[in-house]
């Protein structure tokens, strides 16, 4: 078997098995279906190689055998589909744990069986995936999903954040080997890898018996609404040494926001960007309405139907007495008024912002995106005094232009934020991008609004324009915006349309609504 040796050869494998990804496509298999399909069969043929080997004199069983990748070498014909789609149904009879996660209604999308035996046969089976070691099996897998964010038509983007700006936000926090850390809104688990690559990496020597016991099985967790992207995160997990096949599932499926979150130490997380929840329905007489969704929670400050408003708040009561949390916000969050200038006041009040990090377009894969990094530790309850006194906003946007392609973020676009980040005394920075706020003129300031920006962009003073990708990207977000509000304009037309047109139905019926 061939087994690659360095990160350039493990490029190369995912090139290859990405390569394949254009033959699926005649067989109906989307880029991030293909992600998916991948991911199901490299378990089962890493769980075989294991299975193939002596650890401490035994072996280590994962799989059965008579569910596993040998079974599906040995099969023929249409023999295949069927005996595949079997071990599917099996493997997911238990979903409560980290195996039955991953299978727990998978289906076979790729519908040819002559097709599913080059996957599995000519690609998959080629390579000794056990032997190449953690951080080529990563880099492989994480590689696949960013090939499928950059398919803007499959809309994977929305469960992607950039590596770059995660492992900013994780050197920032600097996690450590006895937190919690918990995401409640985690994609594809990113921000749940960086966190444990960084406790591995600055606390190798150091680690207990029981620190890596509490990291591998509960001290690192997330929540995922999609169950596809859960199971996708689920599996980056396993794929990373973290939890146990047979062991609890740690990506719980759920919508997070419907109850109070596990409590954590450390959160780390990107929640979706859209700005409400809803349904639509249509009732016994016809009539057609959208509801949109507020969580009545008690222990939420406000209640709204904003999603990131109640990520905010529901990350802000999820953490320990001085546990922390470094969060993507849309601009929305920073300014808009009622509900939200209430949650940014009692934010405010009852823990520390003390960091805001105002992040350039450009960077994510879900096109028009306007966001930033909010940083902030939980506190014990204190009416008489804010626990805010210092907010310190990097403005890393004004004058900073970056594509997905020909000006790509990377990570030592990050270093300077995370380097006044992180000084003993921040008002010993010396960059005009990094700038204070007291407690008292972010209360003098209209709704206390946050977005804050003092810099002016170079590229006003009409001196030198951006080149022409960049101001090519710019337009496309600009237009991306446009149509998601043509989008909802265009959805509520059609309610209106339906609630005249439909006459009667049998009963009430009830469809979600992203």
């Amino acid at each position: 078997m061939t087994v690659p040796k360095t990160a350039a050869e493990a490029k190369q494998l995912v090139d290859k098995l990405w390569s394949y990804c254009h033959v699926l496509r005649h067989d109906g298999v989307s880029t991030i279906d293909y992600v998916d399909q991948l991911t199901l069969l490299l378990f089962l043929k890493m769980a075989h190689e294991r299975a193939s080997r002596t650890v401490f004199g035994g072996t280590e069983v994962i799989v059965p055998v008579h569910l596993g990748w040998q079974t599906l070498l040995d099969a023929g014909g249409e023999d295949l589909k069927a005996d595949y789609e079997n071990i599917l149904d099996k493997l997911g009879e238990k979903p409560t744990t980290a195996l039955g996660l991953i299978y727990h209604g998978a289906e076979n999308k790729i519908r040819n069986a002559s097709t599913l035996r080059k996957l599995i046969v000519d690609l998959i089976d080629k390579v000794d995936w056990s032997s190449t070691g953690v951080d080529i099996k990563g880099d492989a897998y994480e590689a696949l999903l960013e090939k499928g964010a950059e398919d803007v038509k499959s809309g994977a983007g929305q469960y992607f954040t950039p590596r770059p700006l995660i492992d900013a936000m994780v050197r920032c926090m600097r996690p450590r080997p006895d937190d919690t850390i918990v995401d409640p809104a985690c994609g594809t688990g990113g921000f749940l890898l960086a966190a444990h690559e960084y406790i591995q990496r600055n606390y190798e020597n150091e680690l207990t018996k029981e620190d890596a016991e509490h990291l591998r099985n509960g001290g690192i967790s997330g929540t995922e609404l999609v169950h596809d992207t859960a199971r996708l995160a689920q599996m980056n997990l396993l794929l990373h040494g973290i939890g146990e096949p047979g062991g609890d599932a740690l990506i719980e499926v759920t919508d997070a926001l419907a109850k109070p979150g596990k409590r954590a130490t450390l959160v780390l997380a990107n929640p979706p960007f859209g700005r409400k929840s809803g349904f639509s329905s249509v009732d016994e007489f016809g009539k057609v309405t959208r509801e949109d969704v507020s969580y009545v929670r008690t222990d939420f400050w406000v209640t709204t139907s904003n999603k990131q408003l109640n990520f905010v708040q529901h990350i802000a009561k999820q953490l320990t007495i001085n546990g922390r949390a470094a969060v993507v916000v849309p601009d929305n969050v920073l300014f808009e008024g009622g509900q939200g200038e209430t949650l940014r006041r009692r934010l405010l009040q009852e823990c520390d912002v003390h960091t805001l990090l105002r992040l350039p377009t450009g960077i994510f894969y879900a096109g028009g995106v306007k966001a930033n990094v909010l940083f902030f530790d939980a506190k014990r309850a204190r009416p008489e005094t804010p626990w805010t006194s210092k907010l310190w906003v990097y403005d890393f946007r004004t004058g900073q232009h970056f594509t997905l392609r020909q000006n790509k973020l990377a990570a030592h676009h990050l270093d300077d934020f995370v380097s006044a980040y992180l000084a003993p005394d921040r008002h010993e920075v010396n960059d005009e991008r990094f700038r204070c706020f007291t407690y008292d003129e972010l209360m003098a300031r209209d709704k206390v609004n946050l977005d804050i920006t003092w810099l002016r962009d170079p590229d006003e003073d009409g001196d030198e324009l951006p080149p022409p990708e960049v101001i090519a990207q710019e337009i496309v977000e600009d237009l991306q915006i446009a149509l998601n509000e043509f989008a909802a304009v265009a959805e509520a037309l059609q309610l209106a349309a339906a609630e005249r047109n439909v006459s009667s139905a049998p009963g009430r019926v009830s469809q979600p609504v992203d």
